[in-house]
């Protein structure tokens, strides 16, 4: 292990109990963290700075002040209010209706944050109109949002088959003896084996999850709880229809910014509403700067600092060479099914769960070559890991976001997950060893 390697490790290891104890603020951990990483040669000081410019910060601030606009309309509190009625005011209901919600948008937009940037707003408005802690909610309606992405055969979920066996293909034309027939998934078979997980998600996180999210927040003040406590004024009947053409003119533009506005980057269409948010009259410059969540960008960006230099240390490799080794000594599908989900989960905590992804498909199409099986249903197994990985802030920056909007520290993230996560393995691997063996018997 080199000695990069091992600085990185322990620096990962001061970061996670930092973001537990609480001392300090998220931020501060975080800012210390991609210092200490700069320090010890980890990170080159051009990659801790462009960690700062990454298009996903700037698309969280805009999201963020896009929110807020949308936050002061009547239309939000109207509709929160009215979506509490139709739930009867039961908190299962309420999280149920979001939880359906936030699955349909996951459908469509291949980016957790967004999601989540989009479903927010609605809930923690129909939250503060209960008086139910904004704690409660955060944490159930962020898993949905990162681990039913892309389950079912729509929007972007739709070229999944296609861009796995792109991945399988890639390492099948490289070998040079091999004469049999390319493995292939089928254009339904994604959605086959993880549907069991995305219907799971939905009911666990509407019915059960919110029993393990503490009471009040762990870390404040929650973001956006004290605007919404604030008597303002309500907007001029213009600025009110401004504000709700461009929430949902946002949210329908990121929906279809992979199909039709290809031309236009996410971070762009997110900065083009928050601008509009401000000319229409909806926020004025000084709201509009306040509802820009510092705390959680820093977090945002010390996470990028970590993932990328666990990543670029060899952390990866170093996880990959133990499961190629562990491979070659199983010869069961559902243990060979429980490393390919396992160890994509555990890395996806140390570096961005995509990352974490595309280091493993390589080395299941290996695995199963090196045994005479079908990668296919480990290559599932590996992108329903990876997407079951939220319990630090490195996975997605949508756990930073939904850490600042429930105030959760990291042990909260650990105690509301870890159940979910373990039930979430064994039904994956399970079924997907089930209908997708590796080894034919």
């Amino acid at each position: 292990m080199s000695s990069q390697l091992t600085a990185c490790l322990f620096i990962f290891a001061l970061t996670c109990a930092g973001y537990m104890t609480g001392v300090w603020s998220l931020s501060v951990v975080a800012m210390a963290s991609l210092t200490a990483l700069t320090l010890t040669g980890c990170l080159t000081a051009s990659e801790a700075l462009s960690c700062f410019s990454n298009s996903t910060v700037i698309m969280v601030g805009a999201m963020s002040v896009v929110a807020a606009g949308f936050g002061r309309t009547r239309f939000c509190s109207r509709l929160a209010s009215w979506i509490s009625h139709v739930a009867k005011g039961s908190l299962s209901r309420i999280l149920l209706l979001y939880c359906l919600l936030t699955m349909l948008l996951s459908q469509m937009v291949q980016s957790p944050v967004i999601v989540f940037g989009i479903a927010a707003p609605l809930c923690m408005a129909t939250a503060d109109s209960m008086h139910v802690s904004r704690s409660k909610l955060a944490l159930p309606l962020g898993v949905v949002s990162i681990c039913t992405c892309c389950t079912l055969p729509v929007g972007n979920g739709a070229t999944q088959a296609a861009e796995l066996n792109s991945y399988i293909s890639a390492y099948y034309d490289k070998l040079e003896n091999f004469t049999g027939t390319m493995p292939s998934i089928g254009f339904f078979e994604p959605m086959t084996a993880r549907l069991p997980m995305l219907i799971f998600t939905v009911l666990y996180c509407a019915f059960v999850m919110p029993r393990f999210c503490p009471e009040r927040h762990s870390v404040g003040p929650v973001y956006g709880e004290k605007a919404a406590q604030e008597g303002r004024p309500p907007l001029p009947a213009f600025s009110e229809a401004a504000g709700i053409a461009v929430f949902f003119g946002t949210a329908a533009a990121l929906m279809l910014q992979a199909s039709v506005l290809k031309s236009i980057a996410v971070w762009q269409i997110c900065l083009v509403g928050a601008i509009l948010m401000v000319m229409l009259g909806v926020l004025r410059p000084k709201e509009a700067g306040q509802a820009i969540p510092l705390s959680m960008l820093l977090l945002i960006i010390g996470s990028f600092a970590m993932a990328g230099a666990l990543s670029g240390t060899g952390a990866g490799d170093l996880i990959g060479s133990l499961i190629a080794r562990l491979t070659r000594k199983v010869n069961n599908n559902y243990a060979i099914g429980f490393l390919f989900f396992f160890f994509p989960f555990v890395l996806a905590q140390l570096m961005s769960n995509r990352g974490a992804m595309l280091l493993f498909f390589p080395i299941a199409c290996a695995a199963a070559n090196q045994l005479g099986g079908n990668p296919c249903g480990l290559v599932i197994l590996i992108e329903a890991g990876a997407l079951t990985a939220f319990m630090t802030p490195m996975p997605t920056a949508a756990v930073p976001y939904m850490m600042e909007y429930g105030g959760y520290d990291q042990s909260d993230l650990i105690r509301g997950g870890w159940l979910y996560a373990l039930i979430a393995c064994v039904l994956s691997v399970g079924w997907t060893m089930t209908i997708m063996p590796v080894l034919c018997v």
